[in-house]
């Protein structure tokens, strides 16, 4: 791919989604000892392609720094509703293929076996395959198979000649994240067994355009998709979509259902039919919708900078909770800093003690909260709201609020 060419289709890219600045790699948390080192940011520019309407951002680090450096900080099972979630997957994978221990599921990406360590509760033989070695150690710990790779052509051939084709192929938050798109899928279509099923989720833009999810867009982000463009993307695989849902996690995500587009006995069902028209009534077929967005972000920032001005001004503390990426996207697009957000927490010890890129928040263990009693918590992973706020109920003992800044400013009492 030339710089600004579109990653599917290849065509030169003309046209601005939203330009969030620059800002540096969302997960590249900083210890101590790098604060006083100097940061590396990055623009953090989205563009739609007029042809097949993928929105897109160029890539500016590669997905093995981003990746693949063996300290990579996200670790999937620090979310307990994120752990239900993909048991529940389990369960409706089983029930509605009847995947047995004859079976073979294979994840992209399959972090620290999260999601795969039910499928091996239920006997069935499973492979992950996880870029991050630090993340891969502990999945193996639990007894989940897995190879450090990168996925894409290269590692489907290798997979193919060793014997491994999946009857369940899937990929959770992964397609959002690959650089080389059309190499990512042919690889599948090499990996998939003659009737095998895939499956894959990830964030719907829909969703990010009506909920003013732009935070969601960071460097590990590379592509942003309606079904109607990865629908595309797939058929010019030879794979075809079959089914899709739409789920509420990571704000509204689509978890669509692939087959090989000459399996026998194929049907298309109506839901597919039903978002696709569902998308053309939002405008997502035409390239004037995307174009509007950037203002409706620049509000928004706008009301976050308000809210905090008028609350620091009237001599309220506030910190936030999570330290998630799109955290950082928020915080340093806004220009927030540790001026206004006297520290973060995280349940996730391997980010404790540590500082969030771009801002220098520091990051604390969330029982810190109840030490320092701040009127406000604003809430980073706005997606986990609910368990937060059912988690953090205590701050209601001192009159603490809670804030939620996407789709705008909200503060819970």
């Amino acid at each position: 791919m030339t710089q600004c060419s579109c990653r599917f289709c290849e065509l030169p890219l003309q046209h601005t989604f939203v330009n969030l600045g620059i800002s540096p790699i969302s997960n590249d948390i900083l210890s101590v000892e790098q604060l006083n080192r100097a940061e590396k940011f990055y623009p953090l520019h989205t563009y739609i392609c007029e042809k097949c309407l993928l929105v897109q951002l160029d890539v500016f680090e590669s997905h093995e720094h981003i990746f693949g450096d063996g300290d990579y900080s996200y670790f999937s099972s620090y979310s307990d509703s994120w752990l239900r979630h993909a048991k529940a997957y389990t369960d409706l994978m089983v029930q509605r293929f009847g995947f047995n221990e004859n079976s073979q599921v294979i994840e992209i990406a399959s972090n620290d076996g999260y999601l795969l360590q039910y499928f091996v509760e239920k006997g069935i033989p499973v492979l992950g395959i996880e870029p991050a070695s630090n993340v891969a150690q502990v999945a193996l710990e639990k007894g989940v198979p897995s190879l450090v790779r990168f996925f894409g052509v290269e590692t489907a051939k290798e997979l193919v000649s060793k014997g491994k084709q999946a009857d369940l192929l899937l990929g959770n938050n992964v397609l959002a994240h690959v650089p080389d798109l059309n190499d990512f899928v042919a690889g599948m279509k090499i990996v998939l067994k003659p009737n095998g099923t895939l499956t894959m989720e990830f964030p719907h833009l829909l969703q990010l355009i009506e909920q003013n999810q732009f935070d969601t867009i960071y460097h590990e982000h590379f592509s942003y998709f309606s079904f109607l463009a990865v629908e595309q993307v797939f058929a010019k695989h030879g794979l075809t979509l079959f089914d899709v849902e739409e789920i509420p996690t990571h704000g509204g995500s689509l978890r669509i259902y692939g087959k090989h587009s000459d399996a026998p006995g194929l049907e298309v069902s109506d839901r597919v039919t039903q978002l696709k028209a569902k998308e053309i009534e939002a405008g997502l077929d035409k390239v004037e919708t995307y174009l509007t967005f950037g203002e409706k972000v620049k509000a928004t920032k706008w009301k976050l900078q308000k809210f905090l001005v008028e609350a620091k001004t009237a001599g309220k503390t506030i910190v936030g909770y999570g330290a998630p990426a799109k955290g950082n996207t928020l915080l340093n697009y806004c220009g927030v800093g540790a001026d206004a957000i006297d520290y973060t927490v995280d349940r996730n010890p391997h980010k404790q003690g540590m500082f969030l890129p771009g801002t220098h928040i520091p990051i604390y263990a969330p029982d810190k909260i109840n030490e320092t009693r701040p009127d406000y918590v604003l809430i980073l992973p706005w997606n986990l709201k609910k368990e937060i706020i059912t988690q953090m109920s205590g701050i209601r003992d001192w009159g603490g609020k809670f804030v939620v800044p996407i789709p705008e400013v909200q503060v819970y009492e």
